[in-house]
């Protein structure tokens, strides 16, 4: 397969990791990036990357392949919008914008021009939760109960990052939402959510902490705990309870953390590559993002509006 040569729009904190994890692989590489913060393009000065102050500028310039989108969530939609009027394949960032709508409609987009589009939930790709799906999808452990998840982050994100995130259910619970549709099948029904009242720092509008309790399409009961603030750092996993067997997974934890999110970053985007070159999309669509999307703000609208 050809190397995929990848423009990369938005060098923030995820354009970053993305940066770090694409360093090892032979399959794909970032040969430009679009970036207006002046400070940010000098730090990532490179003799074999390109740098260009807006998208415009590397579309109209810079020979690649497609894009990796890592605006901040609220422009996911027009950067898309702007990507798919150039003709360009897309790997976007998750969430896909900051409401459902937003997802529906590049979703619409990109299936209408025909375009390669995936979506960046990262944890499709993490071979612990890849073994625990297929263990799932196998009757390994049963018919499920319930599938509890977690995402506890060693601390806040900045506040720039927080007013464009869409607050905790879309910027952290995303990934719970995509990842427990992903693993068992099923999609949410009903939910109830409730915020944490304690904060050591509180921002309007977007708890450190905040737990939803959803009944799944197929019975099975989904809970999802989110915080800011963790002693170990970034850290994730889930419990899966069946009939006939249950499973903890921490498949983001210390020691190992930083090599199961680089690893799983770059296995997303070789996947993403063999799906530009015609292979069959392996992870997340569109319409993925927007079925995440739409429980969390469902979610997120019980914590905004407590009834």
């Amino acid at each position: 397969m050809a190397q995929l040569k990848l423009g990369l729009a938005g060098a923030g904190r995820m354009g970053r990791n993305h940066l770090r994890a694409l360093a090892a692989s032979t399959h794909v590489k970032v040969t430009a990036i679009a970036e207006p913060v002046e400070s940010t393009r000098r730090s990532l000065q490179s003799s074999d990357i390109h740098m260009y102050a807006d998208l415009d500028q590397m579309l109209d310039s810079a020979a690649i392949d497609a894009v990796l989108v890592c605006v901040p969530s609220d422009k996911h939609l027009a950067t898309v919008k702007r990507l798919v009027s150039a003709g360009m394949p897309t790997l976007c960032e998750k969430p896909v914008g900051v409401t459902a709508s937003d997802a529906e409609q590049a979703s619409a987009l990109v299936a209408a021009a025909g375009l390669p589009f995936q979506v960046g939930f990262w944890r499709r790709f993490v071979p612990m939760l890849q073994d625990l799906r297929d263990r799932i999808a196998h009757g390994k452990l049963g018919d499920i109960y319930a599938v509890a998840n977690f995402q506890w982050d060693g601390e806040p994100p900045s506040s720039n990052f927080r007013a464009h995130s869409g607050g905790i259910f879309v910027d952290m619970g995303v990934h719970e939402f995509d990842q427990t549709r992903w693993l068992v099948g099923q999609e949410f029904g009903p939910i109830t959510s409730l915020a944490s009242g304690v904060a050591e720092e509180p921002w309007p509008g977007d708890p450190e902490s905040a737990h939803a309790m959803a009944e799944l399409s197929g019975g099975t009961t989904a809970f999802v705990s989110l915080g800011r603030r963790f002693p170990l750092g970034d850290v994730c996993k889930v419990e899966v309870f069946g009939t006939r067997g249950a499973e903890e997974c921490k498949f983001l934890w210390p020691p190992t953390a930083d090599d199961t999110f680089f690893g799983a970053l770059r296995l997303q985007a070789e996947s993403f590559a063999r799906h530009v070159h015609g292979a069959p999309l392996e992870g997340a669509s569109a319409s993925d993002a927007a079925a995440a999307l739409e429980a969390a703000q469902r979610a997120a609208a019980q914590v905004m509006s407590p009834t």
